[in-house]
């Protein structure tokens, strides 16, 4: 079990991050929690998984996130309470690590394992893992569980962590735009931050903050379409499914496949939420053992393996012959799909029964705000509150609101 360093006589380090300066650890509790073994991993787990492939400067960990994350949270603590709002050290605490654990639970290439690899989803293993952090510091995060989940009376704490205007998505907008290069992401956090209020235990914005929030939504918009859903991007993603589906198919028939342990234990077992929750089990030990090296690591020792099938998408991946990648706005021709699915099967050799590894169609989904969840307030002059979409002028924010699809055809480009 993991111990505390208490050989440190200051905790209270600083971290200097590309985007904000000095990062602070404001307890000691804060500096432990970094150091142990779990957190760390997520320095081995890029917050844009393969985006790299199109933005090569896009290799920040979910760590630099974390962090980020943390430091709005102190600005956005220390502003409120500059307001009046009543917020305890315990309470501060709380928030500040509800924020540093709330991506903990996030695996390698996160969507894509738990999809095909494991039947559990990044938000529900953070639960876990913070339970079981709070267990090892005899209760320590007792708050800051509570924050996380919702439970905690004050529920604005929990806004800040998730919600349509939280510190999580301030954080990785501008980190994601500084890494990428897409000044499009660019949003004035700093600002956003010192204009939330509280009003009846509610997360609100001064009504003269609101031109802020209208680029934030605006960025929220281009960033999903320009980086998070660019067609490459989502190319390679579908790559790395068809690989991970493919193997454990293959894992499933009791075919040898190369893998870190950690990494053949989830390919060759099933694994679900309930897994996690067993007591006396290391499933959860053994899947803080998974970083992006057992992935990518397994993946070019199968470029060679003895399955067709999986040994050309792995070569095509890790050699970036990517699959061509058209999205549109309308429906694609069910006679175009059948058509590319017949001559990828020629093309490749392959049997028309395995060609949905290499031919993909489907929809993809982006809402930049939604009027079906928390809504972003705004604090009128007078003290009172309405949603943004009714007093939003620069913008139309009913337009960035619900839900846009778009059509996608992925398919080998050679073909």
């Amino acid at each position: 079990m993991f111990t505390t360093h208490n050989k440190y006589l200051n905790k209270r380090k600083i971290i200097n991050d590309p985007v904000y300066g000095f990062i602070n650890f404001q307890s000691n509790l804060i500096f432990d929690i970094v150091e142990h073994p779990w957190f760390q991993r997520l320095r081995r787990i890029k917050q844009l998984g393969l985006t790299e492939l199109v933005y090569p400067g896009a290799k920040h960990s979910r760590f630099h996130h974390a962090l980020g994350a943390m430091h709005l949270m102190q600005l956005a603590i220390e502003s409120l309470m500059s307001k009046g709002i009543k917020i305890t050290e315990q309470e501060k605490e709380g928030a500040f690590l509800a924020i540093l654990l709330h991506d903990i639970g996030h695996g390698p290439f996160s969507h894509s394992l738990e999809h095909n690899i494991i039947n559990a989803t990044h938000e529900d293993l953070s639960k876990i893992f913070i339970q079981k952090l709070n267990i090892q510091f005899n209760g320590a995060l007792d708050t800051a569980y509570k924050i996380f989940i919702g439970t905690y009376p004050k529920n604005f704490l929990h806004q800040l962590v998730s919600s349509q205007l939280d510190v999580d998505r301030l954080d990785y907008l501008r980190r994601d735009s500084f890494f990428t290069g897409v000044t499009e992401g660019v949003v004035s956090s700093d600002r956003i931050i010192k204009m939330l209020d509280v009003d009846n235990d509610k997360l609100v914005v001064e009504k003269k903050g609101i031109y802020s929030i209208e680029k934030f939504l605006i960025a929220r918009r281009l960033m999903y379409w320009q980086v998070y859903l660019h067609k490459t991007v989502h190319s390679v993603e579908q790559m790395l499914l068809s690989i991970l589906k493919r193997a454990k198919f293959l894992a499933k028939n009791n075919i040898d496949l190369f893998a870190t342990p950690a990494f053949k234990y989830f390919l060759y077992n099933d694994i679900d939420l309930n897994s996690f929750n067993k007591k006396d089990n290391n499933v959860l030990d053994t899947f803080a053992l998974l970083d992006d090296n057992d992935l990518i690591s397994s993946i070019k020792v199968w470029t060679s393996h003895k399955d067709k099938i999986l040994s050309m998408l792995c070569s095509r991946f890790i050699n970036r012959n990517l699959f061509k990648n058209i999205i549109q706005d309308t429906p694609f021709d069910n006679d175009l799909i059948e058509d590319i699915k017949k001559k990828t099967a020629k093309k490749l050799n392959i049997s028309i029964s395995d060609i949905d590894f290499f031919v993909k169609s489907d929809t993809i989904k982006n809402s930049a705000y939604s009027q079906d969840t928390d809504k972003i307030l705004i604090k009128e002059k007078n003290n009172t509150i309405t949603e943004i979409v009714n007093v939003a002028d620069m913008v139309n924010i009913k337009a960035l609101s619900g839900t846009v699809s778009k059509y996608y055809l992925c398919y080998p480009k050679d073909i």
